[in-house]
């Protein structure tokens, strides 16, 4: 099932904390432990933290520290995506919404506000946001001063926008005008498809009526009177310029009367009318212009059995109303009754039983990139390795150290002459400090006479003599992999520089295959925009026969569960089921059936096309009986040409990151790469082959 679900909205004043109350009280009924989390929050001024945190954490008892509740303000997203940073915004909210995932049963995210004029990127980063947190949606719009006919479009560009990204299980339409909540319903039930819950709530006015309190902090006012009642609704608001007389005919129920701080016949006149009978209760009184009234009046208004707020604000009449009449109320923590009044109409709209079921018991397939290294990443760091990178000159190797060591998920070392690596980390000014890392020269290791001696005793039999294990010693990827095999280092990475046959070999000679293993192999981790794939054998093998695809296959399906994917084999070949003729489709076919028979629970089809592999629509077109075509996750091809090719394409296409080749069958973990690779491709091997170090 999935941990949470993530509200958004698609416009401003959409009265989503509304719904966010009472989905949080509906959860709450439902599931243990529930946590909440805002990725981006609007910016605060210095003195203040987020209104909506404050007041969910605090009325439902919450235990997140503030800090916790949030990844970034405003202001921060928008520097660091000006400065090419996105992708650090999306793995710290990872990051945060994973340390409360651990914590709680159950996260309620809280989209933006769209409280700025750039809704656009507001929506794309809610929605890159929910897919990266592998989180389903509820989208909330707002029907206020709106026809039928707009909400209706509204909200379906939104459903069909989002079902791109993310799954959508509700809609719920706030704020709609009475007269048209029934028919609204009816048609936005007769548009979406039925799997998504539709809720439409009635615009109620009393939740869109600020406070007095609103008010003080709008204005920067002083209370003068009644600080215990500053929660006090303003339904009506009126400005007291005229003689009392006139002015007393202009009251209405829970009104805010606005007159200088000079007017007492006003003032006072407006108390009195509060505790008549024959006149409306008023919310409170601004008296505007800085003015206060004199002692006298001051003792009057205090000497009364009922006093509303009375404050006072430097700005003068006019602009005080402006600024009070466009005022847009929010929910707060110390206004208990709006938050109980918010929730009763929410439980009362919603259909509670059924969204709760729907949200609590949904399981996501979505699987992204980011969500993929941050699982990597955290793996690793339960269980420190020591990792030995050969090519200890590469500038791509030295900066994906750096990474790796201010990560603190590895240690490394790195073979070749310390002076020299110091003098490139200087030259290309990488943040990499020597002292932190182990740097070995093979030579001058005070190990290297032992390697030598270990060397010669395993491969005498093949004619190796001294001399020999000399030279191969003093050859930077046979002294990382024997470090591996005295247990100097946990696993190594190379590949940057030397061809795979110059990794690969030592690693043969003496690592040598696990235990009923046949043949070592290769797969990519394909990271596309919203799924991990497995790509098998892109880098090792050639032509492999029937028998060793099959071995391929279970490896890499292996490989793809251990580190979090579940295993859906696509057998690739020119046709798909029973239609193709040839040797090579044969092959795959024979391949597929020997699976089959050593892995009875794998889900697995061949041979299969590779369109119809991955495309849910032409799978479901070719082969409708099939688990696996359209979703399948691991991608075995017939032979290293096609893989190797097809790898690089999707790759250079789509802009995909491939992480590998990452060996499989043998005894210790010794990892290749592809001479173009990125520091960003070595930093990631190195974690992998860390992980695989943890399971030995």
């Amino acid at each position: 099932m999935s941990k949470g679900i993530y509200v958004a909205t698609i416009e401003p004043n959409s009265g989503k904390s509304v719904i966010v109350l009472g989905l949080m009280r509906m959860l709450l009924g439902k599931t243990a432990k529930v946590g909440y989390f805002r990725p981006i929050i609007d910016n605060p001024k210095s003195d203040e933290t987020d209104i909506h945190i404050n007041t969910v954490l605090s009325h439902f008892e919450i235990d997140i520290n503030y800090k916790n509740a949030y990844a970034f303000t405003r202001n921060e997203v928008l520097e660091l995506y000006n400065q090419g940073k996105s992708g650090d915004v999306i793995d710290q909210i990872i990051t945060k919404f994973k340390y409360l995932e651990d914590r709680f049963d159950y996260i309620l995210v809280e989209g933006t506000d769209f409280s700025t004029e750039n809704s656009t990127l507001e929506l794309d980063l809610n929605m890159l946001i929910s897919k990266n947190l592998s989180l389903p949606v509820i989208i909330v719009s707002q029907g206020d001063n709106k026809s039928v006919k707009e909400i209706i479009d509204n909200v379906q560009l939104a459903h069909d926008t989002f079902k791109q990204e993310v799954d959508v299980l509700s809609i719920i339409a706030n704020k709609v005008n009475p007269k048209d909540a029934e028919p609204l319903k009816e048609l936005l039930q007769s548009r979406i498809p039925s799997n998504t819950d539709i809720t439409v709530i009635p615009k109620i006015p009393h939740l869109a009526c600020p406070t007095v309190k609103e008010i003080v902090k709008l204005l920067d006012g002083t209370i003068i009177f009644g600080k215990d009642h500053l929660n006090n609704l303003i339904e009506n608001y009126s400005v007291g310029a005229m003689q009392l007389r006139n002015y007393l005919t202009h009251l209405k129920d829970n009104s805010l009367v606005i007159t200088p701080g000079d007017r007492a016949d006003i003032i006072l006149g407006a108390l009195q009318a509060n505790i008549s009978k024959n006149y409306p209760k008023i919310s409170g009184i601004v008296l505007t212009g800085g003015l206060i009234p004199e002692e006298p009046i001051l003792k009057l208004i205090e000497g009364l059995s009922s006093i509303v707020p009375i404050i006072s604000v430097k700005e003068g009449t006019y602009f005080a109303t402006n600024r009070i009449g466009k005022t847009k109320s929010k929910i707060y923590a110390e206004n208990t009754e709006k938050i109980t009044s918010a929730i009763s109409i929410f439980e009362k709209y919603a259909n509670t039983d059924t969204l709760a079921d729907k949200l609590i018991t949904f399981e996501s397939e979505i699987f992204t990139p980011r969500m993929f290294q941050y699982n990597l990443l955290q793996r690793a760091l339960k269980n420190k390795k020591h990792i030995v990178l050969p090519e200890g000159y590469d500038e791509r190797v030295l900066r994906a150290t750096a990474k790796l060591i201010a990560a603190q998920v590895v240690d490394i070392t790195l073979i070749g002459d310390k002076d020299k690596i110091k003098e490139r980390i200087e030259k290309l000014d990488i943040p990499l400090n020597v002292e932190d890392i182990n740097i070995v020269s093979p030579t001058t290791s005070p190990h290297y006479d032992d390697y030598v001696n270990t060397f010669y005793e395993l491969r005498k039999h093949k004619n190796v003599n001294l001399e020999m294990a000399r030279d191969a010693m003093a050859d930077v990827s046979y002294f990382g992999t024997m470090m591996i095999y005295k247990g100097h280092a946990d696993g190594m990475v190379s590949g940057a520089v030397h061809t795979t046959q110059h990794t690969l070999r030592p690693a043969l000679q003496f690592i040598k295959t696990k235990p009923g293993v046949n043949i070592v192999s290769s797969i990519f981790f394909m990271c596309l925009e919203d799924r991990v794939s497995v790509f098998g054998d892109c880098a090792i093998n050639p032509n492999p026969n029937a028998a060793e695809l099959a071995e391929i296959a279970i490896s890499s399906a292996e490989t793809a569960k251990s580190f979090g994917i579940e295993p859906k084999v696509a057998m690739l070949s020119y046709s798909s089921g029973a239609s193709g003729k040839g040797a090579e489709v044969d092959k795959v076919r024979e391949a597929t059936e020997i699976v089959k028979s050593h892995a009875t629970n794998l889900k697995i089809e061949g041979p299969i096309q590779y369109d119809a592999a991955v495309d849910e629509r032409i799978g479901k077109a070719k082969m409708p009986e099939s688990e696996v075509a359209g979703n399948a996750s691991v991608l075995i091809f017939p032979d290293l040409n096609t893989g190797n090719n097809t790898y690089k394409a999707v790759q250079r296409e789509t802009g995909a990151l491939a992480i590998g080749p990452v060996l499989q069958g043998l005894n210790k973990p010794v990892n290749d790469l592809s001479r173009g690779c990125t520091s960003e491709d070595i930093y990631s091997t190195v974690i992998i082959t860390a992980i695989q170090a943890q399971e030995e």
